[in-house]
């Protein structure tokens, strides 16, 4: 296998995400340890990627960063043309609030509010007015086949429904791309299957980008493209 760098210097309008030359390394003692090595990675608009590895390969760290929920060593991330890098913390949320919806295994939902109060969250810390931002929830819950369940809290909802209200969360401010953390990993086959073709319904509607970390190869291959990462080290998946 060869090293993934698949960045277009003739085509950065269209990339969502471009990463470049990206490392991660933590300090046991007097010890360096080295997560991730030299990543390069872009994702274009509307653009569906996998990336596979073995537990503890370092797919959550690799998201984490490029969701700039995590800093890196060295290298940079740029999403939608601003790089995290020259922004303050507070800049760097309010576009990450903006460009990036996140889904993970587990839906983090807060268990004190409404399914639609779940939905609004991301826009009202936006600034969004409450009756925009509950109209907006309203919308994108019932694209994902929850109109009926607005006033559930999440303690009165399915794993799946949980799991549909965590999607329409994370896509509710219409972000550039939606990172994904084993979306379908805590869920039944028959579950599972329903919300990955939910996902391939919205990246084909909506036209947003979608960066999923899966150990599932069935999943990964209804993606555009898979990446492997494996001894820090990010490479296109074999054929």
């Amino acid at each position: 296998m060869s090293s993934c760098n698949d960045r277009n210097s003739n085509d950065n309008s269209q990339l969502v995400i471009d990463c470049r030359a990206l490392s991660k390394s933590y300090l046991e003692g007097d010890n360096e340890l080295r997560v991730l090595s030299n990543i390069n990675l872009t994702i274009k608009t509307g653009e569906k990627l996998a990336i596979i590895g073995a537990s503890g390969s370092g797919k959550s760290t690799l998201l984490n960063m490029l969701g700039g929920l995590d800093q890196v060593s060295s290298g940079e991330v740029i999403v939608s043309g601003q790089n995290f890098a020259t922004m303050s913390e507070s800049q760097s949320a309010q576009w990450r609030n903006q460009q990036l919806g996140f889904v993970y295994q587990f839906h983090h939902l807060l268990g004190e509010f409404t399914a639609l109060e779940n939905v609004a969250m991301p826009l009202l810390i936006g600034g969004v007015k409450r009756s925009k931002a509950q109209q907006r929830a309203r919308v994108i819950l019932e694209r994902v086949g929850l109109g009926q369940r607005l006033k559930h809290k999440p303690s009165t909802l399915s794993g799946g429904e949980r799991q549909r209200v965590a999607i329409a969360r994370a896509l509710v401010s219409e972000p550039s791309c939606v990172l994904m953390d084993e979306p379908t990993g805590n869920l039944d086959a028959d579950t599972a299957e329903t919300v990955l073709q939910l996902l391939l319904e919205l990246n084909a509607d909506l036209g947003i980008s979608f960066i999923i970390v899966t150990h599932d190869r069935d999943i990964a291959a209804q993606m555009d493209r898979t990446l492997v990462l494996e001894k820090g080290e990010l490479y296109e998946c074999p054929a």
